[in-house]
């Protein structure tokens, strides 16, 4: 078990998903309500936890946040039941299904889901209280059978290319536009179906989709941006392929280089821990990124630890170390589980996390589970 020397009092308290006998947390040959397979998003509130069921094409809902180990989710979303598994529904179409669903989160009421490999980003008006409910609206497709990268045609400030993340930050409404290598941003909140984005962002162009544009890496440019978080005046982007995390403060209007970089110690660099030093303030993929009350977390999940900072750090450059470390026993360890067996208190490649109060969620992807941590006050 984690010590509070390096933990700062967060505990696991709740496992969703396979459970571990012998060590190894295994998918069901069939799904259920109760179990997951590779998830890689997840969102906590106080009325909810949703969790993109990314290898099982699904997304599962709790209403309320469950109190006991493998409680099954009370809304599956994307599949007809809960036994049922697949691409687009299992081939009955993307007007209901989808293909690896990655970000959740419910915003203002609604429901918001990337389908990354649908090229589509999927609003629910409501949060549904049954199964097998349709999107209200479809964003980055013509219509809701479409599912063609950048909408089958040249990628533009209306198309999408494997949406991986999004934030809803004061006004405006963000999407990590992963395989265009760039982040799009409404100034309107959340758009209408075809409604062109006003900020294009890490490329000179909204047709322009190169990576790192096309140039060595800088700081107005992406390999593989994945989650996005902040504040009404803060935005932050988890840079996964470039081990980084970019900040923009207050919001960019327009395509601009970051104001801050937290992973590397200058915007030209790009290294991968653990090539560089073993430290709290180095990534290798950083796929997820939250920030609630001030305190921040990142999921470092190529190094299988999550890294938390009481207070976000205002170093414009490289930032200062994390406070916390969970799932290893030290800054210097990166381990798949710790090279041991699977705990309670381990992780094996955590993909998303969701950090609201003294409450984080993280999608434990190579565990097959979603873990729920608490903080001590």
């Amino acid at each position: 078990m984690l010590t509070d020397e390096h933990s700062g009092g967060w505990e696991p308290r709740t496992w969703l998903g396979a459970p571990a006998p012998g060590g190894l947390a295994l998918p069901q040959a069939s799904p259920s309500m109760a179990w997951m397979y590779s998830p890689r998003g997840v969102f906590i509130d106080d009325s909810h936890v949703v969790v993109a069921d990314s290898g099982n094409h699904r997304v599962l809902i709790w209403h309320g946040v469950p109190e006991s180990d493998e409680q099954p989710a009370d809304v599956v979303l994307g599949q007809p039941d809960g036994t049922s598994e697949g691409r687009a529904a299992g081939g009955r179409g993307p007007e209901r299904g989808m293909n690896l669903p990655t970000g959740v989160a419910v915003v203002g009421g609604r429901l918001i889901v990337a389908d990354a490999w649908h090229h589509r980003i999927l609003v629910w008006d409501e949060v549904p209280q049954r199964n097998d409910v349709a999107p209200d609206v479809v964003l980055g497709q013509p219509d809701s059978s479409a599912v063609q990268p950048n909408a089958g045609r040249e990628c533009s400030a209306s198309t999408l290319y494997w949406p991986f993340g999004f934030a809803m930050l004061g006004p405006r409404f963000w999407v990590a536009d992963t395989g265009n290598r760039r982040v799009l941003g409404w100034s309107g909140g959340i758009p209408e179906p075809g409604e062109p984005a006003d900020i294009v962002l890490g490329q000179p162009g909204e047709h322009a989709r190169g990576e790192n544009r096309g140039e060595a890496v800088g700081p107005a440019s992406f390999r593989w941006p994945h989650a996005v978080t902040g504040a009404d005046e803060l935005l932050l982007v988890a840079d996964a392929g470039d081990h980084r995390v970019l900040g923009w403060s207050p919001h960019p209007g327009g395509d601009a280089p970051a104001d801050s970089v937290l992973g590397q110690q200058d915007f030209s660099s790009a290294d991968e821990w653990p090539y560089g030093p073993h430290s709290g303030d180095r990534f290798r993929f950083p796929y997820a990124v939250g920030l609630d009350q001030g305190r921040l977390a990142v999921a470092d999940t190529a190094n299988n630890r999550v890294l938390l900072w009481d207070e976000l750090p205002s170093e414009p450059l490289g930032g200062r170390p994390a406070d916390h470390v969970l799932a290893q026993p030290d800054f210097s360890s990166n381990g798949e589980n710790r090279w041991a067996l699977v705990g309670r208190d381990t992780l094996c490649w955590p993909y998303g996390l969701s950090l609201h109060g003294d409450r984080l969620a993280i999608a434990d992807s190579g565990n097959n589970r979603v873990m729920v941590w608490e903080r001590r006050r």
